[in-house]
């Protein structure tokens, strides 16, 4: 297939797997980026480092990464999971090779590319873009609901010049997150790749799949072993498919009645409770101790701690460990 003379050819560098890919108990593996194979070994899809990935988050049965990149060719390779890309700016044409077949397109911000894994192609890019790509295990997409549980794959229908504004709502939401500093640990990138799986499910499987609406919540014994074990486990890092699993649920139908009996999503749910827990630590603790109680109510990052808790609560921990301690050292001065 012919080249175009402006476009940098892209060759990746091989990146190795470190054996199989871990799993979460009950859940989907955790993918260690957007790969691919190309000539018989498995490489990062572009060879540009992403300005962002989901890579240390390790969100369950998926990967994000974020690229800006100029003119290039992307060399004939095969999608190891199913593969979703979506244009964030640039306006430019792009050409594609696969199943014999040339096919040529404009991309606009918001062209998104669906494509089963197994998927063969070749993809001239004519001009720089900024898009986002990510990966997806197929047992995220038989997981999602309860009435899929059973299958071992679910196959998607291929698209490459498609609109679709749900999608890169989601993404995008993702990528917020990642930028954010993910203060909910993996909760909230779960509940989103469930969400884009149940939309995948619904619009672009081979089989198309409807999920069916529950109402009424959980039930109080199951709600309140869910609540107990969030609440003694608030420093894991804590899946949506493990609370899921807790209940015997798929992860779609759990979030949906979690939030419908607490009134709270449960990635929201986790982070008020350790916000709560770290107001209780704080105000028992000694000053200069706000790091290790933000490690111990399961923040990994003391900044993130500290943006949250200002977020929430309205003062950073120190002021409001400061302002505990005075108000108490004023209560005993009263009691005298």
């Amino acid at each position: 297939m012919p080249l175009a003379h402006d476009a940098h050819h892209v060759h990746a560098h091989p990146r190795q797997r470190d054996g199989a890919p871990q799993r979460p108990a009950g859940g989907s593996p955790i993918i260690p980026g957007v790969e691919v194979r190309r000539e018989g070994r498995i490489e990062p899809f572009l060879d540009a480092h992403p300005t962002l990935s989901s890579a240390g988050v390790k969100w369950s049965g998926l990967a994000l990464e974020d690229y800006s990149v100029p003119a290039l060719v992307i060399p004939r390779h095969e999608h190891l999971e199913n593969f979703v890309h979506v244009v964030l700016r640039g306006s430019v044409k792009y050409q594609v090779s696969t199943r014999g077949k040339t096919l040529e397109f404009q991309a606009n911000p918001g062209t998104t590319f669906i494509l089963p894994r197994g998927t063969v192609d070749e993809v001239v890019w004519r001009g720089p873009t900024h898009r986002l790509a990510m990966a997806i295990h197929p047992r995220l997409l038989t997981s999602a609901l309860d009435e899929t549980r059973h299958e071992r794959d679910i196959e998607l229908t291929e698209h490459w010049n498609l609109m679709d504004p749900q999608i890169k709502a989601v993404l995008l939401a993702m990528t917020t997150d990642l930028n954010e500093g993910s203060p909910a640990g993996r909760l909230y990138g779960d509940a989103l790749g469930t969400a884009l799986a149940i939309h995948l499910l619904h619009r672009y499987a081979v089989r198309r799949r409807t999920p069916a609406t529950h109402r009424g919540g959980l039930p109080g014994f199951r709600l309140k072993r869910v609540l107990d074990f969030v609440g003694d486990n608030l420093a894991e890092e804590l899946s949506l498919q493990q609370l899921a699993d807790i209940v015997g649920m798929s992860p779609h139908y759990f979030a949906q009645l979690f939030k419908q009996s607490t009134g709270s999503p449960p990635h929201r749910y986790v982070l008020s409770r350790r916000i709560e827990r770290a107001k209780e630590k704080l105000a028992v603790s000694r000053r200069g101790d706000v790091t290790e109680v933000g490690l111990e109510v399961g923040f990994q990052n003391p900044s993130h701690f500290a943006r949250i808790f200002q977020k929430l609560v309205g003062v950073s921990p120190s002021k409001f460990q400061s302002e505990f301690s005075e108000e108490r050292r004023r209560q005993v001065s009263i009691a005298r």
